[in-house]
């Protein structure tokens, strides 16, 4: 476990650095950090939603992280509702990280503070903007550009039409990553984004097996890798015998 409760510089040129965020069409040429560093190594996926959560989001949110939590650091936003709810599911027992559009000294929303001074501890913040550096609305679809990049692919909890979840979704689109959507009540405010999203194509989330069945890529591919092996040794037993 590579810790540090203060803030560190992680630079482009360093090892460090996700090959992910390197595929961006404007990388981060830097990011500040507090807390466990090498959870970047981990499988990531990246888990997003409307910060206006209703009842019925926070459901979303209850039962995909608890599926999730044990094979993958789920990524989020730290904002209000959905990505503050996130990181508050995922340490319990599991990991977290967090991104923010704001210096890392800057705890924005103020009703997240706890989250703030328990991720430093136990997960990891990451931000492209050095400490004082205040909020502003511009920085956030910068800020979506990485949460997009993060993680293996990325769930959708709750959007609006025009909202930051869908910018966020844009960027992953863009990167080839699979999008995963919750279905809402017809013309939902609330979910009226997700819907949108379904009906452009995006993969529908209507039961709990499909959350269960997610698996990193590593393991998969170390599963394809071992099963081409198997069939391997088999065909050659079967040239041995004939």
């Amino acid at each position: 476990m590579t810790f540090q409760s203060k803030t560190r510089i992680l630079q482009f040129t360093t090892v460090s650095i996700p090959d992910s965020l390197r595929k961006l069409r404007f990388p981060p040429w830097v990011l500040f950090y507090c807390g466990d560093i090498s959870l970047l190594r981990k499988p990531m996926l990246t888990i997003i939603g409307s910060r206006e959560m209703n009842s019925y989001a926070r459901w979303l949110v209850e039962e995909s992280v608890m599926h999730l939590k044990d094979r993958f650091v789920l990524v989020s936003g730290l904002a209000k509702g959905v990505d503050g709810y996130v990181h508050t599911m995922a340490i319990q027992g599991g990991h977290t990280i967090a991104v923010i559009g704001s210096g890392l000294d800057i705890h924005y929303p103020y009703e997240n503070e706890h989250l703030y001074q328990q991720l430093q501890k136990t997960d990891l913040i990451l931000s492209e903007y050095p400490s004082g550096t205040g909020v502003r609305k511009h920085h956030f679809p910068w800020r979506n550009r990485i949460l997009a990049a993060l993680g293996e692919s990325v769930i959708v909890i709750a959007a609006k039409i025009r909202s930051g979840t869908m910018c966020t979704v844009n960027e992953a689109i863009s990167l080839d990553k699979e999008i995963y959507v919750f279905p809402h009540l017809y013309r939902s405010e609330q979910g009226m984004g997700c819907n949108k999203l379904i009906a452009d194509g995006a993969q529908i989330l209507y039961d709990t097996i499909q959350i269960k069945e997610m698996i990193p890529k590593k393991m998969i591919e170390k599963n394809q890798n071992f099963f081409r092996l198997f069939l391997e040794k088999e065909f050659l037993h079967k040239e041995e015998r004939t």
